[in-house]
C-alpha cells in the first residue's frame, strides 16, 4: 500500500483539503489560520461556523506573547499540546495549575472544582495574560468572576470548553466582559482546540500558514 510518510507533506495536503471544504473568503488571513488549524486538529468542519473571534483578539494575543507573558491552561493536555519550541523562540511560557497541591487543598476547603481553584491561584500572578480554557466550564465561569471583580486583567481569553452542562453559558459570559476573546459557540471545543488556537497564534510570528 502506498501512503504519504512525510509529516510536512501530510500537513500540507491536509490544509489543502480543508481549504477546499470551507469558504475561505469569510475570514481575514489570520482568522483563517486559526480556523484551519482547529479543523486540522479535530477533522470537524463545524468549527468554521462556530469559532468567534472578537475585534482585536489576535493582536492582543500577539502582544501578550511578544511581551513574554504567560499562557494559563485549564488542563495538562492543553498545556502539552502547545508548541514549546515556538513559545521559547519568543520568550513566552505556558502553565497549568490544576495538579498543584495547593489547588487540590483549596478546592476541598471551599467545596469548589479544582478548575475553579486553579483559576483563583492563577489570578495571583499578574504575568498570566492569556487564559486558554478548553475543558472546564467552571474554570471559565470563575475566570469571568475574577475579571469582573478586578482581580485579574487578561489580554486574551480563549474560551472553548466542551460539554453539555455550562459550556454554552460560560462562553456567553465571556462576550460580556469587554476582554478580547476567541470562543467556540455551542457545545463543541476541548483541550486540543484550545491548544490549536494558541499554536495558530504562535505560528503567526514566523508566518507559518498551516
Amino acid at each position: 500500500m502506498n501512503y504519504i510518510t512525510d509529516p510536512k507533506e501530510i500537513e500540507k495536503r491536509s490544509f489543502e483539503i480543508i481549504g477546499k471544504n470551507i469558504d475561505e473568503t469569510k475570514f481575514e488571513k489570520r482568522e483563517l489560520m486559526i480556523v484551519k488549524r482547529v479543523i486540522h486538529t479535530t477533522a470537524d468542519f463545524d468549527f468554521a461556523h462556530i469559532i468567534k473571534i472578537s475585534d482585536g483578539a489576535i493582536d492582543a494575543g500577539l502582544k501578550a506573547l511578544k511581551e513574554g507573558y504567560t499562557i494559563v491552561t485549564d488542563t495538562k493536555m492543553a498545556e502539552a499540546g502547545i508548541n514549546k519550541k515556538a513559545l521559547k523562540s519568543i520568550g513566552a511560557s505556558v502553565k497549568c495549575y490544576i495538579e498543584m497541591p495547593q489547588v487540590e487543598e483549596f478546592s476541598k476547603t471551599y467545596a469548589i472544582t479544582r478548575s475553579m481553584a486553579a483559576m483563583i491561584m492563577a489570578s495571583k500572578d499578574k504575568r498570566n495574560k492569556i487564559f486558554a480554557i478548553g475543558n472546564a466550564p467552571t474554570a471559565l465561569f470563575k475566570l469571568c468572576e475574577l475579571i469582573n471583580s478586578g482581580e485579574i486583567k487578561p489580554y486574551l481569553i480563549i474560551g472553548v470548553p466542551v460539554g453539555f452542562v455550562g459550556a454554552q453559558e460560560a462562553k456567553e459570559e465571556v462576550k460580556k466582559l469587554g476582554v478580547p476573546y476567541i470562543i467556540t459557540e455551542e457545545r463543541k471545543g476541548g483541550s486540543t482546540v484550545a491548544a490549536a488556537i494558541v499554536n495558530a497564534i504562535l505560528y503567526m510570528f514566523d508566518n507559518r500558514s498551516g
